[in-house]
């Protein structure tokens, strides 16, 4: 049942080239402009490029917005359409519908991360002392966070606009206190305490401990223990919103 759920959602992703694209090229081309942003600044000899950092934790929350709108948008549609309701009255377990609609769109986060990481390292030559490896490790993860998310948000929508609207409450927040404009330790307390709480910090932390470290650190492994742990919590609380409308 969860193979074929997820067959489903991406044979009806496959037919839609708009949301393929939002997948795949969209990051591409926002790491593109974040490059070319800094494309004439002056670096001193053996100091690292804005980008180098900038566009690292681009690479986490990238797929994070987009797999968040792709995610709330399609289960919205397959909730207002009927599609999750039919589901409902199979025999199908909800942990396999709700983990196919996760697998599925956990695939196509993989590919996005591994698209967006070869841009960055093949083509704006990224420059950085962990592995490649590790990085599409996080973007994946952080990109199955966004998805996660979505399917929760989408419980609490009723158009394609509210799903949207999540944006502000859920994503924006965790963007500007991930450490990307200023430094959490230099942050006013309240707003530390705040983001120790978001998961896209740890996923943040554990870029920039790939970033400054060859090998994997404890504080990495630990980062990613989060950010994972925080991706079966949403699913969970996720599948207490699969329950039939009608009544």
């Amino acid at each position: 049942m969860l193979g074929a759920t997820a067959a489903r959602v991406l044979k009806q992703l496959r037919d839609d080239r708009r949301s393929i694209a939002l997948i795949l090229v969209v990051p591409a081309l926002l790491l593109a402009v974040v490059y070319y942003l800094f494309e004439n600044e002056t670096v001193l000899p053996g100091a690292p490029r804005t980008f180098d950092r900038v566009g690292l934790m681009m690479l986490a929350i990238f797929p994070f917005v987009v797999m968040f709108l792709i995610t709330s948008i399609t289960m919205l549609r397959e909730r207002t359409t009927g599609t999750l309701e039919r589901l409902l009255t199979t025999p199908i377990h909800k942990a396999d519908l709700l983990f196919g609609y996760g697998l599925a769109f956990s695939l196509m986060a993989a590919l996005q991360a591994a698209v967006a990481t070869a841009v960055a390292y093949f083509v704006f030559e990224l420059n950085i002392e962990g592995s490649g490896g590790l990085v599409i490790l996080i973007a994946v993860i952080n990109a199955v966070l966004g998805v996660a998310l979505g399917l929760l948000c989408s419980a609490f929508a009723r158009t394609e606009f509210q799903a949207v609207q999540f944006m502000p409450v859920v994503v924006v927040p965790q963007i500007l206190l991930c450490g990307l404009f200023v430094a959490r330790e230099e942050m006013a307390d309240w707003l530390e305490a705040i983001s120790n709480v978001m998961p896209l910090t740890y996923a943040v932390d554990a870029l920039q401990e790939t970033a400054a470290n060859a090998d994997p650190t404890n504080e990495f492994w630990v980062d990613l223990i989060v950010v994972s742990g925080c991706v079966v919590v949403v699913l969970l609380l996720a599948s207490l919103t699969l329950r039939r409308q009608s009544k």
